[in-house]
């Protein structure tokens, strides 16, 4: 009977001190302390805040520096879709020759998609530029599966080289710099110029020593004077 008790004992030891080493064991293994960052990782939310205060540069500012040989080089992401030659067929894609300056879906014999014609305006300068930067979000529900080109400059390229193909448009005018604030002090001066100066006067006060115009003290002055 005291074997059988000192046994079941022994195990009864021997177990305490295995769980003992495996929790020693896995404490210097997997550490358990707090998260460097805490809170759950939202997949997008540092591409999104990044760079949010960065204004985009104007696509007529990108034009004016623009290098139609490499956008011919970025086109070929293109060729596969579409020809760029005059009289070139329509592959996937429409012919693109002239296209700069035409309306949308302006190309007789191409199955355009709806979202695509039922868009307003002709494909000018900004146009281009937005529907290069993400054709979904430029014509919701379009054939087109192309991502877009996420940078400006190759998208800036792209188009010079679209409009040396049998569009040749001028360019249009870049934005002068620092315009803007110009514009906003106009318009403080023009709000200062047409405000009630009346109470402005009133309210100066006349500096140390500077003669009194006051009708009454005038009066009292004369009669001491006298």
């Amino acid at each position: 009977m005291d074997d059988r008790t000192n046994t079941i004992a022994g195990w009864v030891l021997a177990g305490c001190a295995a769980a003992l080493g495996l929790s020693i064991a896995s404490g210097m293994i997997f550490h358990s302390g707090p998260p460097e960052k805490p809170g759950y990782p939202v997949e997008g939310a540092a591409e999104a805040g990044g760079g949010g205060g960065a204004a985009a540069v104007p696509i007529a500012t990108l034009l004016a520096t623009a290098d139609v040989a490499k956008g011919a080089e970025v086109f070929k992401k293109c060729a596969a879709c579409h020809t760029v030659n005059q009289g070139g067929a329509n592959g996937i894609g429409p012919n693109l020759w002239g296209v700069i300056g035409k309306k949308h879906g302006h190309l007789a014999g191409f199955a355009y998609s709806s979202a695509l014609t039922g868009v307003a305006g002709n494909w000018d300068f900004d146009a281009m530029n937005a529907w290069l930067t993400s054709p979904r979000k430029y014509a919701p529900g379009t054939k087109m599966t192309f991502a877009g080109l996420g940078s400006a400059e190759d998208r800036a390229n792209v188009i010079a080289y679209l409009n040396t193909q049998g569009s040749n448009l001028p360019l249009p005018a870049a934005p002068a710099a620092g315009a803007a604030p110009a514009e906003e002090g106009v318009k403080n001066v023009e709000e200062g110029a047409t405000a009630n100066t009346a109470d402005i006067v009133n309210a100066a006060t006349p500096a140390s020593g500077a003669p009194s115009v006051d009708p009454a003290a005038a009066e009292q002055a004369a009669k001491k004077a006298e």
